[in-house]
């Protein structure tokens, strides 16, 4: 099979977007943005045994390569207009390349985001670069650098599933016994199938002050806002949204309880706000903490002592960097 055959039948499907004016066949795609919006662009790039086991099931891995990006545009508040996909493949395997394809196109679906462009190419490591283009008015656009002193900081869904699931499938013989069939499954469908929160930034665009998607670990990611923003953070532990999954794994091995702190790969929405505007929150959101005038960042007990953090975030390039 050929580089344009290969194209042809697993990555080439009509494009009804409004927003798409050409795609696929000429040497760029072209794009509508809409009036007084700014043009929104994300690149993520996926290494086989780096950011995914290389076991996990082609339909995970397209599914997951659209979804991290389609985060980073939740978490600017944007509204999808197009993605580029590049693949590097080691060999041509059509089963393969069929469910990563379905994958891919079962997310974009769900958002309505075509496949506007990318390009194939054979790599002794499998690896994929996914690039999202998006839009918001850019006196709506979300950034990291608005938290304020006084803000609520507060984060969606839960944290931490993603961490133990990856666990669960590098070493299935630490999952804790206690822990139900169940239980693992859904951790590790929130490792491979993230849901990105597209419709929520979108909301939280029109009151919230930062925000971020927590994909290298949620200290680590709240950093980030603290250092854009010059300001520091108390979090409150015990506050911190875990899932009935998570909970049972640190009921069983309570020695993990700080790992949904450090663990990446939830792509939850990680914002700050002021008080009076949580009443508009009419999604799944929790209270972690508060932003302050001192800086750095404290996570405190529920008497409010200071928990000691031993653990850090995902680093692409430390000695011993987790996947």
């Amino acid at each position: 099979m050929t580089e344009f055959e290969l194209i042809a039948r697993y990555f080439s499907r009509p494009c009804p977007d409004d927003a798409v004016i050409l795609a696929g066949g000429d040497d760029c795609a072209a794009l509508r943005v809409p009036a007084g919006e700014a043009l929104l662009v994300s690149t993520d790039v996926l290494v086989s045994d780096r950011h995914f086991p290389a076991a996990t099931a082609p339909f995970d891995v397209g599914y997951k390569a659209l979804a991290v990006n389609l985060s980073d545009l939740a978490a600017m508040g944007g509204t999808p207009l197009g993605v580029t996909l590049g693949l590097a493949l080691p060999s041509v395997e059509p089963a393969w390349l069929h469910d990563f394809a379905k994958g891919f196109y079962t997310l974009a679906a769900k958002h309505q985001v075509c496949l506007v462009g990318g390009d194939t190419v054979k790599s002794p490591v499998l690896s994929l670069s996914i690039t999202i283009l998006g839009s918001a008015l850019p006196a709506k656009m979300l950034k990291r650098s608005g938290a304020a002193v006084g803000d609520l900081i507060a984060v969606t869904g839960t944290v931490g599933d993603a961490g133990f699931g990856l666990r669960a499938v590098l070493s299935p013989s630490t999952i804790p016994a206690a822990l139900r069939q169940h239980e693992i499954n859904y951790l590790q469908e929130r490792l491979n199938r993230p849901t990105p929160r597209v419709a929520w930034g979108q909301k939280l665009a029109q009151f919230a002050h930062a925000a971020l998607d927590v994909s290298d670990g949620l200290l680590q990611d709240l950093t980030h806002i603290l250092s854009a923003s010059n300001v520091g953070a108390d979090l409150i532990l015990n506050d911190v949204p875990l899932s009935s999954a998570a909970q049972a794994w640190i009921a069983a091995e309570p020695s993990s309880a700080l790992r949904p702190l450090s663990a990446g790969d939830d792509y939850e929405l990680l914002f700050t706000l002021r008080e009076e505007d949580w009443a508009r929150i009419d999604f799944q959101a929790t209270v972690i903490g508060r932003i302050t005038a001192e800086s750095g960042l404290r996570v405190r007990d529920a008497a409010g002592n200071i928990v000691p953090m031993p653990v850090a975030g995902f680093d692409h390039f430390a000695a011993r960097a987790e996947l």
